[in-house]
């Protein structure tokens, strides 16, 4: 029977670099007598995303044109929508020119062979240009000049751009590995084939997906039942990649999650799965980024609720649901972006209401919403704050405490506007 699924992002199918069996094995061994290039842990997620599909349909790290097409106008040279950069950096130093073939290595472990068909430079003009374009929003911090003030020691994506080396280089890869996710995330880190197959199988056709990197809340729980209600079955995907200091582990978290599912979902309507990025903090831009490779994963509708990706008070709050309003389209299914964004407005539990609301339901007062943020229960939590009633399901709440009371070095959460409610 055919997929009833949404197709793949770029009209070529699941576009997967990683090489199995013996072509896995003779390329490794050749890999191991080319230049080492040691890359970063971003690079490494790019990478096995593009061996596993995930970043259909790239082969590889973007050219100059790409880089300057995704940043200016949400698309490479071919016309596909693309939101953010997927670059590699490299020091100039190191002597890489067109047509070499190197090996990229992280931490002593090779993950990818790479063919060299261009080099540009990035300088620091370069690397600002690209950070206004992809992490600069409406929200406080970037309005009035506040932006180049703030975001070089705050925004944790900034930073990364600002820290690359000086050039960057582009060419098609070839993926050996996909890192420590199979062993240590088993039956959570799952590869868009994977998905896919899983979805034909219950039936589904009409798929959402809820992006996490915190623990899910009474607000994740909501929006991710509202999907419930309108699609076939939801996929909540988690990031199990690295994120910022302070950031609640992916170990942690997926735990969080299945004892959540296991309490207070219907199973056969859900799916709890990982994915192996790094976060970029982009806000908007990644919010696009999430829609495009949960397209590739099966997925047409991306619920997209307050401050999507957000760090700090960057972004408005819903700038991460107008955006999607402004991105091109062709009118060619190949090159546009099909995974639609479900928005969602502000969501809280009110006390008056006795249950869950948003500002589209809800008409009393501040004073009578609990709000619910990541932020705000990490906050407390790492302070050993009370949780106010129906902030989390005590089976969740146990289970974060419990980790928290383990750690011997607390890294202080930053309390952002709309986290504190105070922009309500």
């Amino acid at each position: 029977m055919a997929s009833k699924l949404v197709a793949p992002h770029g009209g070529k199918g699941l576009v997967c670099a990683l090489l199995t069996g013996a072509d896995r094995d003779a390329e490794l061994k050749k890999a191991k007598g080319l230049k080492q290039v040691e890359i970063s842990d971003r690079a490494k997620g790019d990478l096995i995303m593009m061996g596993i599909g995930g970043f259909s349909p790239l082969t590889g790290f973007m050219t100059k044109g790409d880089w300057k097409g995704v940043c200016e106008n949400f698309a490479m040279t071919d016309g596909t929508f693309w939101p953010v950069p997927i670059t590699l950096d490299v020091d100039k130093s190191e002597g890489i020119n067109v047509g070499d073939e190197i090996a990229l290595v992280k931490d002593g472990e090779i993950f990818a062979t790479m063919q060299i068909e261009e080099t540009f430079e990035m300088t620091a003009d370069d690397k600002k240009w690209e950070c206004e374009k992809v992490f600069m929003g409406e929200g406080e911090e970037s309005v009035d000049g506040n932006f180049w003030k703030l975001a070089p020691e705050d925004h944790p994506g900034v930073i990364m751009v600002q820290a690359q080396k000086d050039m960057n280089i582009a060419g098609p890869v070839k993926v050996l590995s996909e890192g420590e996710y199979p062993a240590e995330y088993p039956g959570v880190y799952l590869t868009p084939a994977q998905t896919r197959s899983m979805f034909d199988e219950r039936g589904w056709a009409n798929v959402a997906a809820l992006q996490l990197r915190n623990p899910m809340h009474r607000s994740h729980e909501f929006l991710a039942k509202i999907a419930v209600e309108v699609c076939d079955g939801v996929l909540i995907h988690s990031l199990i990649g690295n994120l910022k200091p302070g950031d609640i582990p992916a170990p942690v978290r997926v735990k969080a999650i299945d004892i959540l599912i296991e309490n207070y979902f219907v199973k056969e309507n859900v799916i709890n799965a990982g994915y192996p990025l790094d976060m970029r903090y982009a806000g908007p831009r990644e919010g696009l980024l999430h829609a495009t490779f949960r397209q590739n994963y099966g997925v047409n509708n991306m619920l997209i609720g307050r401050d999507h990706a957000g760090v700090g008070d960057f972004y408005g709050l819903f700038e991460a649901q107008d955006i999607f309003d402004r991105i091109p389209e062709t009118g060619d299914d190949a090159k546009d972006l099909l995974c639609k964004p479900m928005k969602i407005d502000w969501t809280f539990y009110c006390t008056e209401c006795d249950g869950m609301a948003s500002l589209r339901t809800c008409p009393h007062d501040k004073e009578s919403r609990v709000i619910l943020s990541g932020t705000k229960l990490r906050k407390a939590l790492s302070e050993g704050a009370e949780i106010v009633d129906h902030f989390g399901r005590e089976e969740v709440l146990d289970h974060l405490k419990e980790y928290y009371a383990g750690l011997t070095e607390k890294v202080e959460v930053k309390m952002q506007g709309a986290a504190s409610g105070d922009t309500m």
